[in-house]
């Protein structure tokens, strides 16, 4: 079965250029749907990754259509290969991987986004190491407990320290202080 998906992000917007072109490339069976590319969850594409069965394809119009991340695209193309179905975009030509060069050129662009990913992995690690050499932490600063959320509060009404001071006093950014002073500020009221 040759399976289409077409997807735009608003109500508003129309799909009948999508729809047109995927019906005249064959497929059989066409999936809309009207939501973001940003979302995980898009239930008309989970319907039919549902759906698939060995053997089928699905059709895009473009890449877009389907995924917004190159990660994201990775792991749907995973798991449609794993039901033993394929995909193929009309735009961009390399992506079909009912060829064997389709598969060799994702299993390539693949590569080189895992290689992305091990690239920022070590970076990350290499630049953590060399602040631990220089005495500092990685990762998030320890939470504030009540005693010092109210420490912060108060030393705030009383306004004769400035935020600058506050902040370097108990080693914060502006924006936890002003959360503080909100949460603070709302039990009182409750």
């Amino acid at each position: 079965m040759v399976f289409g998906y077409a997807r735009v992000s608003t109500q508003e917007q129309n799909l009948d250029r999508q729809i047109d072109s995927l019906k005249i490339s064959g497929a059989e069976e066409i999936i809309q749907e009207k939501i973001t590319g940003t979302k995980a969850d898009r239930p008309e594409l989970n319907r039919l990754l549902d759906k698939l069965r060995k053997g089928d394809i699905i059709l895009v119009s473009d890449l877009t259509r389907l995924s917004r991340s190159t990660k994201d695209l990775f792991n749907l193309v995973e798991q449609i290969e794993k039901k033993g179905a394929n995909i193929k975009s009309l735009k961009e030509s390399w992506l079909d991987t009912t060829t064997p060069q389709g598969k060799l050129m994702f299993t390539f662009m693949a590569g080189i986004s895992q290689f992305e990913r091990d690239l920022i992995s070590q970076r990350t690690k290499e630049g953590l190491a060399a602040a631990r050499a220089r005495g500092r932490k990685g990762g998030r600063k320890p939470k504030l407990d009540d005693n010092k959320k109210k420490a912060i509060y108060e030393l705030y009404q009383q306004k004769k320290t400035t935020v600058k001071n506050l902040c370097a006093m108990f080693n914060i950014s502006k924006p936890t202080l002003y959360k503080v002073i909100e949460q603070i500020s709302k039990m009182k009221v409750s």
